[in-house]
């Protein structure tokens, strides 16, 4: 809990404020008994009409008192837990974006959602409650002990003997719920996640007629956190009935034992009332404790969730780089030896053995079967991983010398998976550049061949996509995603597979534009039609994560087996061999 301590100096005021305040209810909650007391045995006792009223206008006084501590206490209780609140969930999402793609492994979306929201909210009520009860019912049992011993010593004995067991019941009831709440926080996961993917993939549930399915394996896991959230519960269920049943049985013997003393004329009426409603102050302030605990008790999980974000280690980051300040200006990209793994565990490679060349400006095709480490290979350029063995070299530096923000911004990707985000075209192009004009942005939209057909759209460039892009066509979502690459201007222009929805001749448009606007461009197109890659100066053919192939078109036609197959099996199905 330490490291949330930097989160609560910004708003130190309120969290010594607010409770501050809160003390002033405290007050007057113990002091007004005693004043219903006099009352009773001065006033009404003796009838003496001045100092009722007297003692009447006190409480009045002291009610608005409390009042306002009250108001005031809230007020800052829910200032200080909220803005408490909002800088971690800040400084999580700022954490998750510095994360690799080997961190972002670790966690499912679905778990970050939960620890960026369910969680942090766990743990500003707990601050929230803290705040507000923390020197509140502490207080007030401390005020309410000293006034009831004060008023009845051997009346007050009876106290001694209902808290060991309060005390009892509460340590046993955390210690049952804490594990209880850590389950019920990874059952909370897993809804997410279902809830999450299957969102996502609608189009595809609905096109596969999957929806029943979808709906039992959501059903399963909304059933496994019922359950989950029922057993957790049950220990917050049991807590109120122990502790009421405790409180009525403690203040049926004060009025037994204390009645008897009236009786006796060894105690006035008005002391008696006052001490009973002291016994149940103390009681109350044992439920606020054990509520505090409680809520404590659900939030540590919560908290301990939210740190093994904010501590986890990000495996690539450039704080050891030599040349931050270095930029990327030519394009050269060079592989000397590499090697690669996902997981640093596994024995099988992903990529074993790369070395190639590519000269600024030039066109280089990567071809192989699904799962032969095309992606994997791009990926390390611009560091979204680092490679296990030997060097990748951008203008003759590792690229583990630049800083990533400097090396990221000289290379523009095209991802297989092609992802827009909601609002306007413009504002997913701008992506590419905030800083281009509407002229820079209309070239590289005709550049990619988006242009024509963002235009035929009723508000051109400013027409809304939805959540994804879900509104425009698989192909017009790769053409939009290689403009807003194209708008970045990088050294180095990366396609992943991004015109496998496009048709060959709009295909061949978008590669005739590059000879242009990136003459000095170096670009790797990764593709599964050998007609996209044909025309490039170099041609790298990869099988199971290693080079079998390197050249142009017709050397490769030559001297490369792989490749051949893979020109004379797409030519076939095309029906030119």
């Amino acid at each position: 809990m330490k490291q949330y301590a930097k989160y609560i100096k910004p708003y130190l005021f309120s969290f010594i404020v607010g409770p501050l305040l809160m003390i002033t209810e405290v007050i007057g909650e113990v002091l007004l008994p005693y004043f219903m007391s006099r009352i009773i045995n001065e006033g009404v006792a003796q009838r003496n009409i001045s100092y009722i009223i007297f003692m009447g206008c006190t409480m009045i006084v002291t009610a608005f008192l409390m009042m306002i501590g009250g108001i005031g206490g809230a007020y800052f209780g829910a200032k200080g837990s909220i803005s408490f609140a909002a800088d971690v969930r800040k400084d999580v999402f700022k954490k998750i974006q510095k994360f690799s793609f080997a961190n972002i492994d670790q966690f499912s979306t679905g778990s970050l959602v939960t620890r960026l929201t369910n969680d942090i909210t766990q743990i500003q009520n707990m601050v929230n409650m803290a705040l507000r009860m923390m020197l509140r019912a502490p207080g007030m049992l401390i005020g309410a002990v000293i006034m009831a011993f004060a008023m009845n010593a051997k009346l007050a004995a009876i106290i001694l003997f209902v808290v060991p067991l309060l005390a009892l019941a509460l340590y046993f009831i955390i210690r049952v719920g804490f594990p209880r709440f850590t389950i019920m926080q990874k059952k909370l996961d897993q809804v997410n996640s279902g809830i999450q993917e299957a969102l996502t993939n609608v189009r595809v549930i609905k096109s596969f007629v999957r929806g029943n399915y979808e709906e039992e394996k959501f059903s399963k896991a909304n059933e496994d956190l019922k359950e989950s959230s029922l057993r957790a519960f049950k220990v917050v269920i049991f807590q109120m009935p122990i502790m009421t049943l405790a409180m009525n049985i403690t203040v049926l013997a004060v009025v037994w034992f204390g009645g008897n003393q009236v009786i006796a004329g060894q105690m006035q009426v008005g002391d008696l009332t006052a001490f009973t409603t002291y016994v149940t102050q103390i009681l109350m302030s044992l439920m606020m404790l054990a509520m505090i605990l409680l809520q404590s008790s659900r939030a540590l999980v919560s908290a301990k969730r939210v740190s093994e974000v904010l501590n986890a280690e990000i495996d690539l980051t450039d704080d050891n780089a030599q040349r931050k300040d270095k930029i990327v200006e030519k394009g050269k990209i060079e592989f000397k030896n590499v090697s690669f793994r996902y997981y640093k565990e596994n024995k099988e490679k992903v990529l074993e053995g790369i070395n190639f060349v590519a000269k600024p400006g030039e066109i280089i095709g990567i071809i192989g079967s699904t799962g032969c480490g095309k992606t994997s290979l791009v990926q390390l350029i611009p560091r979204l991983y680092d490679a296990d063995e030997g060097e990748v070299l951008v203008d003759d530096v590792n690229v583990k010398e630049y800083s990533l923000e400097n090396l990221r911004n000289g290379v523009g990707m095209v991802l297989q998976k092609n992802v827009l985000f909601s609002g306007t075209i413009l504002e997913n192009l701008e992506w590419g550049d905030e800083e281009a004009s509407k002229e820079e942005v209309q070239d590289a939209a005709q550049a990619a061949q988006a242009d024509e057909f963002v235009k035929s759209f009723s508000d051109g460039y400013e027409t809304e996509l939805g959540q994804g892009g879900v509104n425009v066509s698989g192909g017009q979502k790769q053409r939009l995603c290689i403009a807003r690459a194209l708008l970045k201007k990088p050294k180095i222009l990366i396609l992943d597979d991004s015109t496998s929805a496009v048709d060959t001749a709009t295909e061949a448009k978008i590669r005739a534009s590059f000879s242009g606007s990136l003459k000095d461009t170096t670009k790797i197109i990764i593709a599964q039609r050998i007609s996209s890659v044909m025309e490039a100066d170099k041609i790298l053919v990869m099988e199971e994560g290693k080079i079998v192939g390197m050249g142009e078109h017709k050397e490769l036609m030559e001297n490369c087996e792989t490749y051949q197959e893979i020109y004379y099996s797409q030519m076939d199905k095309e029906g030119i061999a």
